[in-house]
């Protein structure tokens, strides 16, 4: 018998992450292929980091922590924001959670009533409609281009926005294509969103990832916004699934209820670790490695656009070129996975972030070094007659 929820009719796979299997496959048999598609650093957790963990589990601090986190780690997001942004979030707004989904998993659970609609950029990252789905909602694409820098407007919202539609979720750093919202652009839209008495919900779990501006926090803009964060993209943290939500004063209680019954706490060992990431030493270890993912940025647009690979976004933050494709294959589904076949580049296509021109789309991600990038480039001209 198998008779899943109908809801599950509407949940799609993650592309990527079958893509990635198939490239594990590959690599298995004695292929050599060169890992452009999944939105994962390749350093490793900073040592202090990972030694912070090692001390708590030699301590013995492995039991259950508070359901909203440990009151130390959200003082010192607290702080973390002070200090970065000028900003004051108080630490009771602050709420621990299992990566950035399980903030997401937690605030839909709170917000989405059956049948309500929520706005998203499209292209955007698959996994929140899926998200929104699971909790009844209705997740409905906004198509987003360069002349908006891939991002949403005001008036976009007032051509998107119904009687159901119960809010806005967006990135800035945004994936899969890096363009960021400035503090202006976000208070605009805040705006639009008050004045229909919707939630705005923004992600930022790639700043931190940003090369020619430190970006201003949502936070900055209302209490009223609900704010995402991670310790996986900037901390690089991502097996850790640890994450942080600031939650608006209102329904901090309501959150606290579902993470009592949904997740019962965070991982105590990742909390404890996460402790020293904010430490100076940790700092300095993660603004180099921004630095370097700058310099592959800076190698690899002008290389795939001698390629025949059009960016059409400004890519500000996070770690992702998002290429038009057209001039080179009719659909990008079929060209990553011959990329993936004949010559062992894996890089993902447009139709894992939505329905807005997917096939004339492709997501290279520079989470490798520059002499693999390098081959990859050689690779893919290779394959192009270049």
């Amino acid at each position: 018998m198998h008779h899943p929820a109908k809801r599950l009719a509407d949940i799609a796979p993650f592309h990527v992450v079958e893509l990635l299997t198939r490239a594990r496959q590959l690599e298995a048999e004695g292929r050599d292929i060169i890992h452009m598609e999944v939105g994962e650093p390749d350093f490793p957790t900073p040592a202090p980091i990972a030694n912070a963990a090692i001390k708590a589990i030699s301590e013995g601090k492995t039991g259950y922590t508070q359901s909203l986190g440990l009151p130390e780690l959200r003082a010192a997001i607290a702080q973390f924001y002070a200090a970065k942004y000028g900003l004051t979030v108080t630490s009771s707004r602050i709420v621990i959670t299992n990566g950035a989904s399980g903030a997401l998993n937690l605030l839909f659970a709170c917000l989405a009533d059956p049948g309500s609609e929520w706005l998203l950029t499209d292209p955007g990252y698959p996994c929140n409609r899926h998200i929104i789905r699971t909790y009844e909602g209705q997740p409905i694409g906004i198509p987003v281009d360069a002349s908006t820098n891939f991002q949403p407007t005001p008036e976009l919202l007032e051509q998107s926005w119904g009687k159901r539609t119960a809010g806005l979720l967006l990135a800035s750093p945004a994936n899969p294509t890096g363009t960021l919202l400035d503090l202006d652009e976000i208070k605009h839209l805040a705006q639009f969103i008050r004045q229909r008495n919707g939630h705005f919900i923004v992600d930022e779990i790639y700043h931190g990832l940003t090369y020619e501006t430190d970006p201003h926090s949502a936070c900055a803009a209302g209490g009223d916004i609900w704010v995402i964060n991670s310790f996986s993209k900037y901390f690089q943290m991502t097996g850790w699934r640890l994450g942080w939500m600031v939650v608006p004063e209102i329904y901090v209680r309501d959150v606290e209820k579902l993470a009592q019954n949904l997740t019962l706490c965070p991982s105590t060992p990742a909390q404890y670790a996460a402790l020293a990431a904010f430490e100076p030493e940790t700092i300095a270890i993660l603004e180099s490695r921004r630095a370097e993912f700058k310099r592959r940025r800076d190698y690899l647009a002008p290389a795939l656009s001698q390629l025949g690979f059009r960016i059409t976004a400004q890519p500000q933050g996070a770690f992702y070129l998002y290429c038009d494709c057209s001039a080179l294959c009719a659909d990008s589904f079929s060209f990553a996975r011959d990329l993936l076949e004949k010559v062992g580049v894996a890089a993902t296509p447009g139709l894992d972030f939505g329905s807005n021109q997917p096939e004339k789309h492709i997501r290279f991600a520079y989470t490798t070094d520059l002499s693999r990038l390098s081959e990859a480039v050689s690779r893919l001209a290779g394959y192009l007659g270049r």
